[in-house]
C-alpha cells in the first residue's frame, strides 16, 4: 500500500486480531472472489472526512 491513498475508518478502539492491534480499518468491495480497495479519483489531502 506504499504510495497509495485508499478510504480508511481510524476512529475504532484498537482490538486484537490475533497477535496484533488493529487502529484502522481499510474499506473495500467485493467483487466476485477479490476485494478491490476503495480510493480516492484523485490525490486529496490525507485525514480528510469520508462521506
Amino acid at each position: 500500500l506504499l504510495g497509495k491513498q485508499v478510504a480508511a475508518v481510524v476512529n475504532f478502539p484498537p482490538k486484537q486480531i490475533a497477535n496484533f492491534i488493529s487502529e484502522v480499518l481499510i474499506l473495500g468491495a467485493v467483487d466476485g472472489d477479490e476485494v478491490v480497495l476503495l480510493e480516492p479519483e484523485r490525490k486529496v489531502r490525507n485525514g480528510l472526512r469520508v462521506l
